[in-house]
């Protein structure tokens, strides 16, 4: 199979999983176009591909599924028997169904998700939950894990989906109740606005947050140039000690190739 072009879609709010998607194809042989899905305005964004291309579609989990920005862009995305990769970050607590429901998304819509990763990233609330991943443990295996898949492209075999974890129908999300919100020292500049995936930011009023629309990605939060965006130190506190029963430990990146490896 001789693959022409490779194109990186990724849903990346702090940047982390776009870090992993980079990862995973440094060693291919040419460094894949990005294109960042996270901007709201990317929600009308449609694209096709050919069974020469090779996408790799990379987005964080929240709650075990994925968000349904992501999802909005990601199902205007078409491919025509086009080789792909999954990728799905979390946090060290689980994955549940984000990585079926990409794979079902991509399947749907023309792709063949032949290979797929569940891959360990700082957890975007919780940073001592997985600090410092991926790191330099995890690059290693990444990257090896990237040259396999490159390998099997280059092969004559016939490409098949692969078969990942998760059930169907999914596990409900019922959103996370951490909501970011500013303080007191908002100069309302309105980068947080401009800059929310969810559109849950109100331009006129950046100091405000529609609480129904956001999805807790903690992009504002990054992004604020004056650090006054953030979470209720109790709330965050009480949830931070419940976290630690759950994600302690260190937890293996699940890699996908014609089967778990």
């Amino acid at each position: 199979m001789e693959i022409r072009n490779v194109t990186s879609i990724f849903f990346s709010p702090t940047g982390s999983t776009r870090r992993l998607v980079s990862m995973l194809s440094k060693t291919f042989p040419s460094k894949p176009r990005e294109v960042d899905i996270t901007p709201y305005t990317q929600r009308g964004l449609s694209m096709d591909f050919g069974p020469d291309d090779l996408v790799l579609f990379g987005v964080p989990v929240y709650g075990g599924r994925i968000s349904s920005p992501a999802v909005q862009t990601l199902r205007r995305m078409q491919g025509s028997r086009t080789p792909a990769v999954l990728v799905a970050a979390y946090g060290n607590r689980e994955y549940d169904d984000a990585l079926l429901e990409l794979a079902d998304i991509a399947a749907a819509n023309g792709f063949i998700p032949f290979a797929a990763a569940a891959l360990i990233a700082e957890h975007s609330i919780m940073h001592s939950v997985a600090a410092g991943r991926p790191d330099a443990q995890d690059a290693k295996k990444i990257e090896a894990f990237g040259t396999q898949l490159w390998k099997k492209l280059s092969t004559s075999e016939a490409l098949s989906p692969v078969s990942v974890k998760g059930t169907r129908p999914y596990k409900e999300f019922g959103g996370v109740p951490m909501k970011p919100k500013a303080g007191r020292s908002c100069t309302g500049c309105g980068i947080c606005a401009a800059l929310c995936p969810a559109h849950a930011i109100p331009a006129n009023v950046p100091s405000c947050t529609d609480k129904d629309a956001c999805i807790s990605c903690m992009r504002c939060i990054q992004i604020c140039p004056v650090k006054t965006r953030s979470l209720n130190k109790v709330v965050l506190s009480v949830a931070g000690c419940s976290m630690k029963k759950v994600c302690s430990g260190r937890k293996k990146n699940e890699l996908y190739l014609g089967g778990k490896i």
